[in-house]
């Protein structure tokens, strides 16, 4: 299916398959629009950003995160399957990426990281636990760093922290952000979440299966619940 298309009349995608085995969920076009404003919103992307998406189209973060947000204000999107040598040498061509914490750290790891400027670039990681040695070394590169919680349910730009070049990053703990675009209640350790974000309608709330806490404004990730999602 075209992106075009999926815009028009939402689309299936799996989930990522990190906290327990990937299934198909359905994107609604109100959950994708409503989706797509605050990832804008939260990433400065505008029609004259150049997006290069290397993360799975099949999930949340590969078509949702950046890559239909860009799309639907006609910005400039490059896709290609993730190669961390390729990504060093391309991104300077382009204002914005999402990584996972697995792809950020291969990155790290290629011989030209320790030449690289990224200066200006704005950078979106999550799907997983992002270490803070990894923030740390992404923003002395000189870019803007996005730590952000999402799931395929919801978001995926739902929770998240900027950290912005020369920002000190003191983290011992996982963070999921100290902002927020959905509703969201702790009941018993248990994140729950609503909103226009979210791909369900009606005023109740829906059991993430992530344990958090919340302190000093920020949100932690503590891990899954045993049972899984309700």
């Amino acid at each position: 299916m075209s992106l075009i298309k999926i815009l028009n009349e939402g689309t299936t995608i799996y989930t990522s398959g990190t906290t327990g085995p990937s299934k198909p969920i359905h994107q609604p076009v109100e959950k994708i629009r409503a989706s797509n404003k605050i990832a804008r919103d939260v990433q400065m992307i505008t029609k004259d950003s150049k997006v290069y998406t290397v993360c799975s189209m099949d999930h949340a973060g590969g078509l949702l995160a950046q890559t239909l947000p860009a799309i639907e204000v006609k910005a400039q999107v490059h896709i290609e399957t993730f190669n961390p040598f390729g990504w060093v040498k391309k991104i300077k061509e382009f204002t914005h990426s999402h990584l996972t914490p697995g792809m950020a750290e291969a990155i790290t790891k290629t011989k030209s990281w320790k030449d690289i400027d990224l200066t200006g670039k704005i950078i979106a990681c999550g799907s997983d636990r992002v270490p803070a040695s990894t923030i740390n070394q992404f923003v002395n590169k000189g870019c803007t760093f996005i730590v952000n919680w999402g799931m395929t349910e919801c978001g995926p730009i739902a929770i998240n922290k900027t950290f912005v070049p020369d920002m000190e990053v003191d983290i011992s703990e996982t963070l999921m952000g100290n902002m927020k675009y959905c509703d969201t209640l702790i009941s018993d350790g248990e994140l729950f979440i609503k909103g226009d974000i979210t791909i369900f309608d009606g005023p109740d709330w829906w059991a993430t299966g992530d344990m958090v806490k919340e302190e000093d404004d920020h949100f932690y990730f503590l891990g899954r619940k045993e049972y899984g999602r309700k």
